[in-house]
């Protein structure tokens, strides 16, 4: 969570200038905020597919290592889906505070940074 949320606090940070040209050409506020809620979540998706992929391949391995001591080792969609949705709440939270900084910038403060 620290890791995304500091990924998306560095993102909004350098595309100051660019947001800040968005609401001058007069994009509202919230198109700001899709931008930055759509890419958090393309993120923590993309990291959600790769963790339940990796997860069929690991736990297989875990089973068969570990023999009798955990005879009925079974992984359940169940925990997959908890997996995908524990990442789309990671990636709604760590956009949640840029996202409401970028779209309270003022317009002269972002294109300040312009150089």
């Amino acid at each position: 969570m620290a890791v995304m949320a500091n990924t998306m606090t560095m993102t909004a940070r350098e595309r100051l200038a660019e947001y800040a040209t968005l609401k001058a050409l007069g994009f509202p506020p919230g198109f700001v905020v899709g931008l930055l809620y759509g890419e958090s979540l393309l993120i923590a998706g993309l990291g959600g597919v790769l963790g339940v992929a990796a997860t069929l391949p690991l736990s297989a391995a875990f089973a068969q290592a570990t023999g009798t001591l955990f005879p009925v080792f079974q992984l359940s969609a169940l925990t997959m889906g908890l997996q995908l949705l524990a990442a789309a709440i990671v990636g709604l939270v760590a956009a949640a505070w840029p996202a409401w900084r970028m779209s309270r910038i003022d317009i002269v403060d972002g294109l300040r940074h312009v150089a």
